[in-house]
């Protein structure tokens, strides 16, 4: 009993918040020899920016990237949501993890065909991609497509969700990353994209942006 009790508190630790928000942009290469999208390009390009928020730190990153290239902003929604309590989460969201089950979406893209560079937002959920996540990697057919990821995290970084992103999406061309952190929901901290907080994450966004040819 003693071995759960210790299990269950590191995988919380681990959890940290369900849609952190503010650090260090973090990067990773590309998984194809494809030529990443340029700013001349870009504005020619259809883009689609797909979100997981809880606490509305991802949805704020969603927004602020918005800002800077346009596109059609969608947040993934299930059809079953998880539970508002926080231990809830964290205890489906481990069996899901240890079971590879894909929660149903409701949110559904009409035409995803038609976009070329899809923007996917995520937080970390015990080091790992969330389940959503993986169900709309898994449902779509993102060949041809250049996906950018971006991510929140409680202060524990991306663990494995980017390898998952990659594996998810084998004929896609994945775009450096950006990740940031704020928001612990294990501690009370909800939201934190406003005020400085919120300045040093756009600045940090257009640095990203620039670095991998999304913006002049």
């Amino acid at each position: 009993m003693k071995k759960i009790r210790l299990y269950f508190a590191m995988f919380a630790v681990a959890f940290g918040t369900l849609t952190s928000g503010c650090s260090k942009a973090q990067q990773a290469s590309n998984s194809s020899d494809e030529e990443p999208v340029t700013p001349d390009s870009i504005s020619n390009k259809k883009v689609l920016i797909v979100y997981l928020s809880r606490t509305n730190n991802t949805k704020a990153i969603a927004q602020m990237i918005q800002q800077e290239v346009g596109g059609t902003m969608v947040a993934l929604e299930l059809v079953n949501p998880y539970p508002e309590n926080y231990q809830a989460i964290v205890a489906q969201v481990s069996r899901e993890n240890e079971t590879g089950f894909l929660p149903s979406l409701k949110t559904k893209i009409d035409s995803i065909v038609s976009y070329d560079v899809i923007f996917i937002g995520f937080p970390t959920w015990g080091m790992q991609l969330p389940p959503p996540m993986k169900s709309f990697l898994s449902q779509n057919d993102l060949r041809g497509k250049t996906i950018v990821p971006f991510n929140t995290n409680a202060g524990y970084g991306l663990g494995s969700t980017i390898q998952t992103v990659k594996e998810l999406a084998p004929n896609s061309t994945i775009l450096k990353e950006f990740s940031i952190t704020g928001g612990i929901e294990r501690d009370g901290v909800l939201f934190v994209m406003e005020g400085e907080k919120e300045k040093q994450a756009k600045e940090q966004i257009q640095t990203w942006l620039k670095s991998i040819n999304l913006k002049e």
